[in-house]
């Protein structure tokens, strides 16, 4: 995967899925945002926003600390459903702590569409 990767690029059908289970989540649970990980093995992490009181954690947040207490060593691949233009630093970040700063993270509108493609590295 390529940084600035566009919807006119071929998209791999293994993030085409991740991308699809994060807007199925967003659109379930009537979240702001929906988002799904894909771990070392394959498997994938589905979360939305958490938004308690005493909680307060982004989708893609919640996906990746799903996957950790699962026991992912890693990460492939990270995608946020979104109408942000792009994924938040702190998304990067927990991203980049579990996959590393290579990681692609996937950022799609609300119809699924991909709007970019970023590695998880360092905040511009």
């Amino acid at each position: 995967m390529l940084a600035g990767m566009t919807e006119a690029a071929p998209l791999d059908p293994e993030d085409r899925k991740i991308i699809t289970l994060a807007r199925s989540a967003r659109a379930r649970n009537g979240v702001p945002e929906g988002a799904a990980v894909r771990d070392e093995t394959g498997r994938t992490y589905v979360a939305g926003t958490v938004a308690l009181e005493s909680l307060q954690l982004s989708a893609l947040q919640t996906a990746v600390a799903m996957a950790v207490a699962s026991g992912a060593k890693s990460l492939e691949a990270a995608a946020v459903v979104t109408e942000a233009a792009q994924a938040a630093d702190a998304d990067r970040a927990a991203v980049r702590d579990l996959g590393g700063p290579g990681t692609p993270v996937l950022v799609a509108a609300p119809d699924g569409t991909l709007r970019t493609t970023v590695p998880a590295g360092p905040a511009a």
